[in-house]
């Protein structure tokens, strides 16, 4: 006799590109390994696994047993896998030859793994936008899984819902389920029995106009495998405690009437509960989260309002944002992401062959979606995962170059960033640097091609919804730090507002530009090096991230050089007086520099005494502790340190971890200001602070009479540690 309902879990594992191997290894031991032992131990518990292609790279070379352990409960029948895009990209984001690529790379890894035909795919943080059922149906898959948000949005109810829909795009149809938020608030933070309970509720009820007279119902639960034991207090609760032995025994006592299924074979073999076409959504907080700071704090807030009085039916229709709006939030974000398009023009347009499928995958690996957004968990906030993504797209674009030891170079003036503005870009077979003409003429990517890496992996300190959460705790004396004792697991979103130190509220700074280089200061007297790094100093010009002209003055094929230039104005007392800054910057074919000439001109009737600073911004990873370092002369110090320096010609910059250094000398000696950039983020394990990159302001002070020209020459030396200079 069938059952009255099924159950159909979905268990999404991932760890992004780039990630630390001692995350995953604990990964493995605390959530992965579990879950499959208990699997072995309960055969009657069916259900669908999914492992992203950065994690099942490491699996199969660190943990070479594992997949054939699952190969094992997918041959008795007990496990779907389902298929996906293979470095966990946000779908909509891809060029659709992309799109396909990358599902077709996972569809086939799993058929190689576990001698099995993926139907369904996992689809990245859920980010659903219409026109996907197209590529998606173009690469095999037949069902995918989203939240119940993106259906409610559309006007259904939480009782319409336990079974699947049909969608199409251009005649390509797509099975679709919803995910249960309430299974997933309940999975695995309530007591079994209250699961038990609440699917034997939905066991008789037919449903609105009776609809599942006839069916048989399904409820889905889409979620984290690392919720199973990785996030805080959950380990001890679904293992040692024996949560999950104790749901999965209560599944195989009640299947008279509550079975579990895969969502594929429950597609395959139950008819769709009709047609729908869904809205661009993804899971709630996600809308939560790509909002402007304000109303990211506020909609959460007052969706709880709502829930207190009971008021679903407003609530169903309260959406926030979408993900694209992160490319808006963060700058950073649309920088990856254009880089991740200019590149795979580049990829695609290369002869068929072994080196354009090695630059595919290091495309697609760049793709990886961890750091293109940012919520509960660290995103883009996450240093050495922006940094992995850039790592993969510069290789991409260098086997797309066909560098192999050529010497080349080449400039566009073009829209890089796509804001209907044109930029700069220089290529060279070392350097690869984007200009930004909307702010300040400054550099805004800048690429060491030799060692893949971005020296601007820099994130700009920006106020987020959450800090006033983070305040509001401490004002109330409810912030949980470290020493504070919390008893069993705590759902992220739910739980007390924690911090992992003390006194995070002393270190919230916001920058009022985009740190990023060759941004140009005028320093009032009153300027402090304290003030610079809380961005509270008096800045006296309009050039910092106001708009500058460029044109390419020289180009060949040795030699390019890319002037940029503002007739802007400094406030000196109660004069506004207008001034040029031009900034030639100079590329040669295979050489390590860049050189840089500066000149301020006095364009006003009478004379013009100012500071005049030149800010550059430096992402090295490792900026936090004694891998990375600044050094003037003999003397070391950590990027990571605040320091003033005065009379200075020769600088340089080392990180150990990428082998890379900057030598930096200037023709005037310079004071130098340094800090740190460090942002406070939320994560599942609470408010922490994370270096984000460090500040270097050199500054001179000027005097200039009516018409008279100030210089000054730049020269970065880019080189690799232990390399000697050719």
């Amino acid at each position: 006799m069938p059952p009255k309902i099924y159950l159909s879990l979905a268990l999404h594992n991932h760890q992004p590109v780039g990630n630390f191997g001692w995350v995953i290894e604990e990964a493995y031991h605390k959530a992965y390994l579990p879950m499959v032992e208990c699997l072995e131990r309960h055969s009657h518990v069916r259900l669908a696994l999914h492992y992203t292609g950065p994690l099942r790279d490491w699996l199969v070379e660190n943990q070479p047993d594992f997949f054939p352990r699952i190969r094992s409960l997918v041959e008795r029948g007990q496990i779907e896998i389902l298929s996906g895009a293979y470095y966990e990209p946000v779908l909509a984001s891809l060029p659709d030859v992309d799109k396909i690529g990358q599902v077709t790379k996972q569809s086939e890894s799993v058929r190689s793994d576990f001698g099995y035909e993926p139907t369904g795919m996992w689809l990245a943080e859920r980010i659903w936008e219409p026109y996907l059922p197209r590529p998606l149906d173009m690469a095999g898959i037949d069902y995918t899984i989203v939240d119940d948000t993106h259906f409610k949005n559309v006007g259904y109810t939480d009782a319409e819902l336990f079974g699947y829909y049909v969608t199409e795009e251009q005649g390509h149809p797509l099975k679709i389920f919803g995910t249960s938020m309430a299974l997933r608030y309940m999975i695995p933070w309530s007591p079994v029995e209250d699961v038990i309970r609440f699917l034997r509720e939905q066991a008789d009820d037919l449903g609105p106009n009776r609809i599942y007279e006839g069916r048989i119902k399904v409820g889905v639960f889409g979620d984290d495998g690392e919720k199973f034991g990785l996030w805080p207090g959950t380990y001890q609760t679904i293992w040692v405690e024996g949560w999950m032995e104790r749901f999965f025994a209560a599944l195989e006592e009640n299947s008279d009437w509550l079975g579990t299924i895969p969502p594929g074979e429950y597609a395959k073999n139950n008819p769709s509960l009709g047609r729908v076409y869904l809205p661009t959504a993804s899971y709630d907080e996600m809308g939560e989260w790509s909002l402007p700071p304000d109303s990211a704090w506020l909609l959460p807030h007052l969706k709880h309002e709502l829930k207190d009085e009971q008021r679903e039916e407003v609530l169903q229709f309260m959406r926030g944002g979408m993900w694209r709006n992160f490319m808006v939030k963060y700058p950073e974000v649309n920088q990856l992401h254009k880089k991740a398009l200019w590149v795979s023009n580049k990829v695609h347009g290369m002869p068929e062959g072994s080196e354009k499928g090695e630059a595919l995958d290091h495309l697609w690996a760049g793709q990886c979606n961890c750091a293109y957004w940012h919520g509960l968990f660290g995103g883009i906030y996450l240093f050495h995962i922006r940094g992995a993504d850039y790592e993969h797209l510069i290789k991409a674009e260098n086997l797309a170059d066909r560098l192999n030891g050529k010497k080349y170079i080449e400039a566009r003036i073009t829209d890089f960033d796509l804001d209907a503005v044109d930029d700069a870009v220089i290529t060279t077979d070392r350097h690869s640097l984007v200009f930004s003409s909307t702010q300040g003429g400054s550099i805004v990517e800048w690429d060491y091609r030799p060692v893949a890496y971005n020296l601007l992996n820099v994130l700009t300190r920006r106020r987020e919804g959450y800090h006033k959460d983070l305040l509001e705790a401490i004002e109330a004396g409810t912030l949980v730090t470290p020493d504070t004792q919390l008893e069993g697991a705590q759902n992220p979103h739910s739980a007390p507002i924690r911090a992992r130190e003390a006194g995070l509220d002393k270190r919230l700074m916001f920058d009022w530009y985009r740190r990023v280089s060759l941004l140009d200061h005028f320093l009032g007297s009153e300027a402090t090096l304290d003030g610079m790094y809380r961005a509270t100093y008096p800045e006296q010009g309009d050039f910092v991230n106001q708009h500058y002209d460029q044109e390419i003055i020289e180009e060949s094929n040795k030699r390019v050089a890319l002037r940029l230039w503002r007739d802007g104005h400094v406030w000196q007392g109660a004069d506004h007086i207008p001034v040029r800054v031009e900034k030639t910057v100079t590329v040669e074919a295979g050489s390590d520099d860049v050189q840089v000439k500066y000149t301020a001109t006095n364009s006003h009737s009478g004379s013009f005494s100012q500071i005049f600073g030149v800010e550059t911004n430096w992402g090295f990873a490792g900026g936090n502790d004694t891998h990375t370092y600044l050094t003037i002369g003999e003397r070391k110090s950590g990027l990571a340190e605040m320091v003033e320096d005065l009379d200075v010609s020769r600088w340089s910059i080392t990180t150990e971890l990428w082998k890379i250094h900057v030598d930096i000398e200037v023709d005037k000696a310079a004071t130098l200001w340094r800090f740190p950039l460090e942002g406070i983020s939320s994560s599942e394990a609470g408010f922490e602070r994370n270096y984000q990159g460090t500040t270097v302001i050199a500054f001179w002070p000027i005097e200039l009479q009516s018409g008279e020209t100030w210089t000054l020459n730049f020269n970065f030396k880019l080189g690799i540690v232990g390399e000697t200079a050719s």
